[in-house]
Protein backbone atom coordinates (compact mmCIF):
# COMPACT_ATOMS: atom_id res chain seq x y z
CA UNK A 1 0.00 0.00 0.00
CA UNK A 2 1.87 3.25 -0.95
CA UNK A 3 1.72 6.45 1.08
CA UNK A 4 0.83 9.61 0.26
CA UNK A 5 2.91 11.80 -0.79
CA UNK A 6 2.25 14.45 1.71
CA UNK A 7 2.77 11.65 4.28
CA UNK A 8 5.90 10.23 3.38
CA UNK A 9 7.25 14.43 3.83
CA UNK A 10 5.68 14.46 7.11
CA UNK A 11 7.49 11.09 8.25
CA UNK A 12 10.60 11.99 6.70
CA UNK A 13 11.02 15.41 8.32
CA UNK A 14 10.24 13.79 12.00
CA UNK A 15 12.89 11.11 11.40
CA UNK A 16 15.43 13.91 10.62
CA UNK A 17 14.05 16.06 13.37
CA UNK A 18 14.41 13.21 16.03
CA UNK A 19 18.28 12.67 14.44
CA UNK A 20 19.20 16.08 15.46
CA UNK A 21 17.96 15.94 19.00
CA UNK A 22 19.80 12.96 19.42
CA UNK A 23 23.08 14.69 17.68
CA UNK A 24 22.54 17.89 20.44
CA UNK A 25 21.93 15.12 22.94
CA UNK A 26 24.84 13.73 22.75
CA UNK A 27 26.81 17.33 21.75
CA UNK A 28 25.77 18.02 25.56
CA UNK A 29 26.77 14.93 26.76
CA UNK A 30 29.70 15.54 25.59
CA UNK A 31 30.11 19.34 27.06
CA UNK A 32 28.77 17.59 30.23
CA UNK A 33 31.87 15.20 30.39
CA UNK A 34 34.48 18.46 29.51
CA UNK A 35 32.93 20.36 32.30
CA UNK A 36 33.23 17.02 34.61
CA UNK A 37 37.02 16.57 34.06
CA UNK A 38 37.73 20.59 34.19
CA UNK A 39 35.97 20.35 38.43
CA UNK A 40 39.01 18.48 39.21
CA UNK A 41 42.15 20.51 39.52
CA UNK A 42 45.58 19.54 38.85
CA UNK A 43 48.20 21.24 40.24
CA UNK A 44 50.69 21.70 37.12
CA UNK A 45 53.45 21.79 40.14
CA UNK A 46 54.64 20.43 43.39
CA UNK A 47 53.64 22.80 46.18
CA UNK A 48 51.57 23.58 48.92
CA UNK A 49 48.26 25.72 48.47
CA UNK A 50 47.45 28.84 51.15
CA UNK A 51 44.29 31.24 51.24
CA UNK A 52 41.48 28.99 49.94
CA UNK A 53 38.78 30.98 49.74
CA UNK A 54 36.03 28.25 48.98
CA UNK A 55 32.72 27.38 51.14
CA UNK A 56 30.21 24.73 49.89
CA UNK A 57 27.89 26.03 47.64
CA UNK A 58 29.84 28.60 46.33
CA UNK A 59 29.37 29.69 41.95
CA UNK A 60 32.85 30.72 40.78
CA UNK A 61 32.83 33.04 37.58
CA UNK A 62 35.41 31.10 34.91
CA UNK A 63 39.00 33.15 35.54
CA UNK A 64 38.73 33.64 39.20
CA UNK A 65 41.01 32.57 41.72
CA UNK A 66 40.25 30.64 44.89
CA UNK A 67 43.71 29.76 46.19
CA UNK A 68 47.36 30.32 45.86
CA UNK A 69 49.79 27.55 44.95
CA UNK A 70 53.34 27.86 46.10
CA UNK A 71 56.10 25.79 44.47
CA UNK A 72 57.73 24.29 46.74
CA UNK A 73 60.61 23.04 43.89
CA UNK A 74 61.63 26.37 43.28
CA UNK A 75 62.04 28.22 47.01
CA UNK A 76 65.00 30.54 46.65
CA UNK A 77 66.40 34.03 48.40
CA UNK A 78 67.24 36.31 46.51
CA UNK A 79 69.50 39.93 47.48
CA UNK A 80 70.16 42.91 45.97
CA UNK A 81 73.69 44.14 45.73
CA UNK A 82 75.56 46.88 45.62
CA UNK A 83 77.12 46.84 41.93
CA UNK A 84 80.23 47.96 43.35
CA UNK A 85 80.19 44.26 45.19
CA UNK A 86 79.79 42.15 42.01
CA UNK A 87 83.17 41.86 40.78
CA UNK A 88 83.92 39.56 44.27
CA UNK A 89 80.35 37.28 43.69
CA UNK A 90 80.66 34.48 41.66
CA UNK A 91 77.79 31.82 40.17
CA UNK A 92 78.61 28.61 42.97
CA UNK A 93 80.12 30.34 45.57
CA UNK A 94 78.80 28.81 48.81
CA UNK A 95 76.03 31.20 51.40
CA UNK A 96 75.09 30.64 54.65
CA UNK A 97 71.05 31.80 55.12
CA UNK A 98 70.04 32.63 58.62
CA UNK A 99 66.33 32.27 59.27
CA UNK A 100 65.19 34.86 61.58
CA UNK A 101 64.21 32.95 64.73
CA UNK A 102 65.25 30.02 63.18
CA UNK A 103 68.24 27.98 61.88
CA UNK A 104 70.58 28.33 59.49
CA UNK A 105 70.60 27.16 55.90
CA UNK A 106 73.54 26.22 53.50
CA UNK A 107 73.06 27.07 49.58
CA UNK A 108 75.16 28.48 46.78
CA UNK A 109 74.57 31.44 44.02
CA UNK A 110 72.53 30.55 41.39
CA UNK A 111 72.32 33.24 39.31
CA UNK A 112 72.99 37.01 39.15
CA UNK A 113 70.80 39.20 36.77
CA UNK A 114 71.59 40.50 33.50
CA UNK A 115 69.59 43.52 33.72
CA UNK A 116 67.28 46.11 36.00
CA UNK A 117 65.05 48.56 35.10
CA UNK A 118 66.62 51.91 33.47
CA UNK A 119 64.44 54.50 35.62
CA UNK A 120 66.24 57.57 33.39
CA UNK A 121 64.84 55.93 30.02
CA UNK A 122 61.41 55.86 28.96
CA UNK A 123 59.80 54.99 25.14
CA UNK A 124 57.10 58.03 24.10
CA UNK A 125 54.64 57.57 21.15
CA UNK A 126 57.01 57.73 18.40
CA UNK A 127 58.90 54.84 19.96
CA UNK A 128 61.95 56.58 20.27
CA UNK A 129 64.29 57.15 23.60
CA UNK A 130 63.14 59.38 25.86
CA UNK A 131 65.88 60.31 28.43
CA UNK A 132 65.93 62.26 31.36
CA UNK A 133 68.12 64.90 30.72
CA UNK A 134 68.36 66.17 34.04
CA UNK A 135 70.03 63.75 36.92
CA UNK A 136 70.33 64.34 40.79
CA UNK A 137 73.63 64.81 42.04
CA UNK A 138 74.21 61.87 44.52
CA UNK A 139 75.04 59.02 42.54
CA UNK A 140 73.95 55.73 44.36
CA UNK A 141 74.78 52.32 43.58
CA UNK A 142 72.45 50.27 41.72
CA UNK A 143 71.18 46.96 43.56
CA UNK A 144 71.51 43.97 41.35
CA UNK A 145 69.38 40.82 42.61
CA UNK A 146 71.42 37.93 43.36
CA UNK A 147 69.59 34.39 43.72
CA UNK A 148 70.53 31.87 46.04
CA UNK A 149 69.94 28.26 45.48
CA UNK A 150 69.35 26.45 49.06
CA UNK A 151 70.09 23.01 49.76
CA UNK A 152 67.16 21.74 51.45
CA UNK A 153 67.28 18.63 53.82
CA UNK A 154 65.06 19.17 56.67
CA UNK A 155 63.89 22.12 56.80
CA UNK A 156 61.83 22.44 54.01
CA UNK A 157 58.76 23.19 56.82
CA UNK A 158 60.58 26.73 58.13
CA UNK A 159 60.66 27.91 54.57
CA UNK A 160 57.89 30.31 54.35
CA UNK A 161 57.73 32.67 51.60
CA UNK A 162 58.02 36.13 52.57
CA UNK A 163 59.75 35.52 55.52
CA UNK A 164 63.24 37.52 56.44
CA UNK A 165 66.63 36.04 56.34
CA UNK A 166 70.18 36.98 56.60
CA UNK A 167 72.58 36.01 53.44
CA UNK A 168 76.28 36.20 53.44
CA UNK A 169 77.84 35.35 50.72
CA UNK A 170 81.53 33.22 51.08
CA UNK A 171 83.34 34.62 48.09
CA UNK A 172 86.22 32.21 46.50
CA UNK A 173 88.51 35.31 46.90
CA UNK A 174 87.79 35.83 50.24
CA UNK A 175 85.37 38.43 50.25
CA UNK A 176 82.10 38.22 52.49
CA UNK A 177 79.37 39.76 51.84
CA UNK A 178 76.02 40.21 53.80
CA UNK A 179 72.48 41.42 53.11
CA UNK A 180 69.20 40.77 54.70
CA UNK A 181 66.17 39.61 52.09
CA UNK A 182 63.48 37.74 51.74
CA UNK A 183 62.61 34.16 50.85
CA UNK A 184 60.76 34.01 47.35
CA UNK A 185 58.86 32.14 44.88
CA UNK A 186 56.78 33.23 42.21
CA UNK A 187 53.99 34.78 44.29
CA UNK A 188 55.65 37.09 46.01
CA UNK A 189 56.10 40.90 44.48
CA UNK A 190 57.83 43.15 46.77
CA UNK A 191 61.41 42.17 48.60
CA UNK A 192 62.62 44.43 51.42
CA UNK A 193 66.40 44.57 51.84
CA UNK A 194 69.16 45.81 54.04
CA UNK A 195 72.27 46.09 52.97
CA UNK A 196 74.83 46.00 55.87
CA UNK A 197 78.24 48.04 54.89
CA UNK A 198 80.12 49.38 57.94
CA UNK A 199 78.32 48.28 60.74
CA UNK A 200 74.92 50.09 59.47
CA UNK A 201 71.68 48.99 58.28
CA UNK A 202 70.02 51.26 55.29
CA UNK A 203 66.54 49.85 54.44
CA UNK A 204 65.53 49.56 50.70
CA UNK A 205 62.39 48.74 48.96
CA UNK A 206 62.34 47.03 45.47
CA UNK A 207 59.31 46.12 43.33
CA UNK A 208 60.23 42.80 41.29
Amino acid sequence: MALPRQRHFGIRAADLQAKAAYNEAIADLDVARLNLTRSEIRAPVNGDVTNFDLRPGSYLPAGRGIMALIETDTVRVEGYFEETKLARIHVGDAADVRLMGASILRGKVDSIARGIEDRERSSGASMLANINPTFSWVRLAQRIPVRIKLDVNDNADELIVGRTVTVQIDSVTGFTAGATSMLRSGLSRILRVFDRENGHERPAMRKL
